[in-house]
């Protein structure tokens, strides 16, 4: 069985318009969705101990994800506030809490067991990037954070960095994944929403449209792509296959409100009423 382990970010996605939190964050949603395509799926971050960190539990175990090196520390879990105009999402406010934090030993011990790592950029763990990626197939999450000196420099310690395109055009999202493989990633993922996705490596380009969907929430769909997309990579699959695979996987998660799901009432220290009020719409 692959193997597949994400450390970094986690967070309850909190929704004005549901009054539920869910948990989410890249590293968190593509541990998820690895397990649910047939995947052996770690994930390595930080909780605290309250509310919403049994939330995150309690989806994480439900779902069958290794958390074995999930820390619980003293102090807030991350928690973001999100409304909605239509189905795309809108981010209020958000707290990172407790949720950045240093691997340890353990952890680089960890993780040296798996076929790959999964580290999202609002992890936090870019400067750990050279030493895990000396040991195992790193996949980087850019999402639209990418600028040439940050190209430049976690580029070449990519098996696969995605991006999600900032303009709507195909030669943008050609551009830049030339621009990323000739840095030396080995593949290159470029997300463009309604306009489907591109992969590129050195010696080719396969691009696939999205696929219908009944939208709901699109949050995580972006997660689930690169989760299939790395799956199916590490396993060895046609690209052509499981692109059309990921595609039918993001349109599916587009399709229920949360990236994962698993939605609780919201329990956070903060006045979710007064945020609602400020934000009228939403």
């Amino acid at each position: 069985m692959v193997k597949i382990v994400a450390m970094g970010d986690n967070v309850v996605d909190c929704y004005l318009s549901q009054g539920l939190m869910f948990p989410g964050g890249c590293c968190l949603n593509v541990s998820v969705f690895l397990r649910r395509f047939g995947a052996s799926s770690a994930y390595v971050g930080a909780i605290g101990r309250d509310a919403a960190a049994r939330a995150i539990d309690a989806a994480l175990a439900s779902e069958g994800v290794d958390v074995s090196h999930l820390r619980h520390l003293d102090g807030p879990t991350a928690y973001c506030v999100i409304g909605h105009r239509a189905a795309d999402r809108v981010f209020v406010t958000f707290d990172l809490g407790i949720s950045m934090f240093a691997p340890s030993e353990t952890d680089f011990a960890f993780v040296s067991g798996f076929d790959a790592v999964h580290i999202g950029q609002s992890s936090g763990l870019d400067a750990h990037l050279p030493r895990i990626a000396r040991g195992q197939r790193l996949s980087y999450d850019f999402s639209d954070k990418y600028t040439g000196g940050k190209i430049a420099a976690i580029a070449p310690l990519c098996f696969l960095a995605s991006v999600s395109a900032r303009e709507d055009t195909r030669e943008h999202a050609l551009a830049l994944a030339r621009q990323i493989i000739e840095a030396g990633a080995a593949w290159c993922l470029v997300t463009r929403g309604g306009r489907g996705a591109m992969l590129a490596s050195r010696n080719a380009i396969y691009e696939t449209e999205a696929a219908r969907a009944d939208l709901v929430d699109t949050l995580g769909a972006g997660d689930t792509f690169i989760a299939r997309t790395l799956f199916g990579l590490v396993s060895g699959e046609a690209p052509a296959d499981f692109m059309a695979a990921a595609a039918s996987e993001a349109a599916r998660t587009c399709g229920y409100f949360g990236a994962i799901g698993h939605g609780t009432p919201i329990e956070l220290g903060v006045d979710i009423d007064a945020i609602r009020a400020a934000n009228p719409g939403l």
